[in-house]
């Protein structure tokens, strides 16, 4: 039932735009969903429904759309390195009909595909088109990993992100530490990291971050935890909470994009565009 409760996309339109001129005109993700709960005032159980076993909340699954919509009518934009930011068009609008743009952008999806030689009848407003991500589809290969492989995939992920003498040492009654490693900042100084891996198809919630922490206080600078799932919000505010150590949370979306920037596992192929220069040739 509280699934019926969470906003829909195109009701994130204007929320959305709201926190991004509340955070500067751009954001991160992961300081934009919070920054629409509070501006929208949703109560936690609403704003952490699971979406699915994906490791994502519904409300940031249909923030996930509000943003493509957006996209689409030129109000934000997004940067290679997944900071999203207003447009010049977008940092002058008050407020949208978050229904006519859905409206009009899955008109222009139905002609797209119509142009292509498809017959697709356009998604309703509250129902976006949906397709299976490579992201998805990766998660879903993760998270059927069996536990030690997925262990020493983290562990090359750290090795292949610049951390070195990294060690998987997971012993029982060790507070949920998989292991540990060293990353160097610009050659001179180093930080001793400990990891936590979990192939989980849900949320993780501010428990393990408080469990993992007590294990490595007087261990370690700092703490990171890797999952092939989500976090609940109030994990995100306990890894940060002020004056504990911090705990980098990486989710299974991240940790998809990590494999993909380093070619583990994820190839990219380019389409090649070639353009003739006719100019050039008749300046020969």
């Amino acid at each position: 039932m509280k699934k019926k409760e969470v906003p829909t996309f195109d009701e994130l339109m204007n929320p959305t735009l709201q926190a991004l001129k509340r955070l500067g005109g751009s954001a991160s993700i992961d300081e934009l969903v919070p920054e629409i709960v509070r501006l929208m005032e949703l109560p936690q159980e609403v704003a952490e429904v699971p979406h699915g076993t994906t490791g994502r909340t519904e409300l940031e699954y249909r923030s996930a759309w509000a943003r493509t919509y957006l996209r689409k009518a030129g109000l934000i934009e997004n940067s290679d390195r997944g900071i999203w930011a207003l447009t010049p068009d977008g940092t002058q609008i008050e407020a949208v009909d978050g229904r006519q743009i859905a409206r009009d952008i899955a008109k222009q999806f139905q002609l797209e595909r119509a142009a292509d030689g498809e017959s697709v009848e356009a998604p309703e407003a509250d129902e976006p088109q949906t397709a299976i991500s490579w992201q998805d589809r990766l998660i879903s290969l993760l998270q059927a990993m069996d536990p030690i492989a997925f262990e020493r995939l983290c562990q090359r992920v750290l090795r292949e992100s610049g951390f070195i003498e990294v060690e998987v040492t997971k012993r029982s009654g060790d507070g949920g530490i998989d292991g540990h490693g060293t990353i160097r900042i610009g050659g001179l100084i180093s930080f001793n990291v400990l990891f936590q891996s979990k192939r989980y198809k849900g949320n993780i919630g501010p428990e393990i971050v408080r469990d993992f922490r007590g294990a490595m206080v007087g261990r370690a600078d700092k703490g990171m935890i890797i999952s092939t799932g989500g976090f609940t919000l109030e994990a995100r505010r306990e890894a940060t909470r002020d004056g504990a150590p911090p705990i980098d949370l990486i989710d299974g979306r991240l940790l998809a994009e990590k494999l993909k920037e380093l070619k583990l596992g994820v190839k990219t192929n380019l389409v090649e565009h070639v353009e003739l220069m006719e100019d050039w040739f008749g300046s020969i």
